[in-house]
């Protein structure tokens, strides 16, 4: 088999994968509704700022910290938004798992 026909049967086993089509379906619900693509863009950039204040001060403000809780536990009430941000977080685990195979059969260590 050449590295193509091998690229191709790892594409079609993940548009098969449960994650996958969890995610893709997930996508689809959220991207129809504005209040779901509102809250998740919120909860990306309350992400973002959080991880920038861990990096240059080496801790999450208090405010930041609140505002992350109090958008966390609406989320929690919206179904579609909590259903695809659970989705994406198994998709990524194995895109993630995926990639670690990859990079330690060609030798390249991903943790630099």
């Amino acid at each position: 088999m050449n590295i193509y026909d091998g690229a191709h049967n790892l594409a079609k086993a993940l548009k098969d994968c449960e994650e996958v089509k969890e995610y893709k379906n997930a996508t689809e619900t959220v991207k129809n509704s504005d209040i779901a693509k509102k809250m998740i863009e919120d909860f990306r950039r309350l992400q973002f700022e959080a991880y920038n204040e861990q990096v240059s001060t080496g801790k999450i403000s208090e405010d930041t910290d609140k505002k992350i809780r109090d958008l966390a536990a609406v989320i929690s009430i919206n179904a579609d938004v909590n259903k695809y941000l659970q989705a994406e977080a198994r998709f990524a685990i194995v895109w993630e798992d995926i990639m670690k195979i990859l990079n330690d059969a060609v030798g390249i260590d991903s943790a630099l």
